[in-house]
C-alpha cells in the first residue's frame, strides 16, 4: 500500500534515549511504533513508567525478540556490550538496525578493547556497520543494515570542528576541547555524582583526559583531516537536565571571524539542522533544547591566532535519539527532517 507506514521497534525503551525515541517517533509521519521492550519493566505499560504518555501510548513492554519480530527497523538504546547479538539477529532477518550504544562506533577492535575493556564479539558484523553523523556521513548509509549512531559529545564536537579541519587551515596539534553536559547524558540510573544533593549548585570536571568518547572524537576528526589527530578533551557536569555546550580552541591561519563565518556557512549550506549564529552572538543550550539542531557560534582571538568555536546541542535529541531518526530517514529515503522539525522553546 502506498501510504503504509514502516514498522519500528525500540529495545531499551525506558532509558532516557529510548523514551526520547518514543516521543519523537510517535510524531513521525512515515512510521509507527510496533513494539517496545525493557528488561527492568517487562510486562508493564510504558505509560506506567512515564505518565506523560498516559492515553497517548499505553502499550506494554515486551522483550527484544518480540521487538525484532514485529519491526522493520530496530533501534537499540542500551549500554555498551549488549547490541552485537541483537544486530546479528536483525541482519539475519533483513531488518535495519540502528544502535545508540557504543558497540559499533569504533573501527578498531584494539581501540575498543582499550577503552571499553571488551573485544568485538561479532567481528564480521563490524564490516557491515556504518558510523554516521548525517551531516558528515549521509552518503554512506543509504543501503546500510547496521548504523552506528554517534554519542552526544562526539556529535557536538566534530560538527563544530569539521569545516575548519576540512579546509586544511587548522593547526591540528593545538585542539583543546572544553565541554559541559547536562545530567541526562549519564543515563537514568542514579549514581552519587548525579544524586540531587551532590549535583545541585555544583559544577565539576569529570573523567579528565580519560572519557570514553575521546577515541570516537579522534576517529572522526582524523578521518576528516586525512591524518591522525589527537585532542585534549575535558568534560564537565552541570546541573541541568539537557544540553551540551562545547568550546573548542584551535590555532589557524585564518585572519578573523569573518573568514570562519564564510567557511562554515558554505560548508553547512545544505544542512537544515546546523545553525551558524550571526557574528557577535554566542550559542546557548536553551536555544537548541528539545530539538535536532546543532547551533555553532564563531569567534577569533587575534592576539593568539586562535579560533574559538562553540557548539551546542540537546544531548538527548541531536546527540542521541533525534540523530538516530535522522539516520533512519536517510537510510529509508524519507525526508531527512521527518519527525524532527520541532521548534526549540524560547524560554
Amino acid at each position: 500500500m502506498k501510504n503504509q507506514k514502516t514498522k519500528v521497534g525500540i529495545i531499551g525503551a525506558t532509558g532516557y534515549a529510548g523514551i526520547e525515541l518514543v516521543r519523537l517517533l510517535l510524531a513521525h509521519p512515515n512510521v509507527e511504533i510496533n513494539a517496545v521492550s525493557s528488561v527492568s519493566f517487562k510486562g508493564r505499560a510504558i505509560s506506567d513508567i512515564y505518565p506523560a504518555l498516559h492515553s497517548i501510548y499505553d502499550v506494554k513492554l515486551g522483550d527484544e525478540d518480540s521487538v525484532i519480530e514485529q519491526s522493520d527497523v530496530v533501534f537499540a538504546a542500551l549500554p555498551h556490550g549488549l547490541s552485537e547479538p541483537i544486530a546479528k539477529k536483525c541482519v539475519r532477518l533483513n531488518k535495519l538496525f540502528i544502535d545508540l550504544g557504543a558497540d559499533f562506533r569504533l573501527d578498531s577492535q584494539d581501540t575498543y578493547k582499550e577503552w571499553y575493556e571488551k573485544n568485538f564479539d561479532e567481528p564480521e558484523l563490524h564490516k557491515q556497520s556504518i558510523y554516521s553523523i548525517p551531516e558528515l556521513h549521509r552518503d554512506r548509509i543509504k543501503d546500510a543494515k547496521i548504523i552506528a549512531n554517534p554519542g552526544c559529545y562526539t556529535t557536538c564536537i566534530p560538527l563544530g570542528l569539521a569545516p575548519l579541519i576540512k579546509s586544511g587551515r587548522a593547526k591540528l596539534d593545538t585542539i583543546i576541547i572544553d565541554a559541559k553536559s547536562g545530567t541526562s547524558g549519564a543515563g537514568r540510573g542514579l549514581t552519587q555524582t548525579t544524586h540531587f544533593p551532590e549535583l545541585n549548585e555544583g559544577f565539576c570536571a569529570y573523567k579528565v583526559a580519560s572519557h570514553r568518547h575521546i577515541p570516537e572524537i579522534e576517529q572522526t576528526i582524523s578521518q576528516i583531516a586525512g591524518e591522525e589527530v589527537k585532542v585534549t578533551f575535558v568534560p564537565h557536569l552541570i546541573p541541568i537536565n539537557r544540553g551540551i555546550l562545547a568550546t573548542m580552541y584551535i590555532n589557524t591561519d585564518c585572519k578573523d571571524e569573518n573568514e570562519l563565518y564564510d567557511m562554515y556557512c558554505e560548508f553547512y549550506k545544505n544542512d537544515r539542522f546546523i545553525r551558524i549564529m550571526p557574528l557577535g552572538q554566542t550559542v546557548n543550550v536553551k536555544n537548541s533544547k528539545l530539538s535536532n539542531y546543532c547551533d555553532i557560534s564563531l569567534h577569533f582571538d587575534k592576539r593568539t591566532g586562535r579560533a574559538i568555536i562553540i557548539s551546542a546541542i540537546d544531548n538527548m535529541v541531536k546527540g542521541a535519539s533525534g540523530q538516530a531518526i535522522q539516520n533512519m530517514n536517510i537510510a529509508l529515503g524519507f525526508d531527512e527532517g521527518a519527525g524532527l522539525d520541532a521548534i526549540p522553546p524560547s524560554f
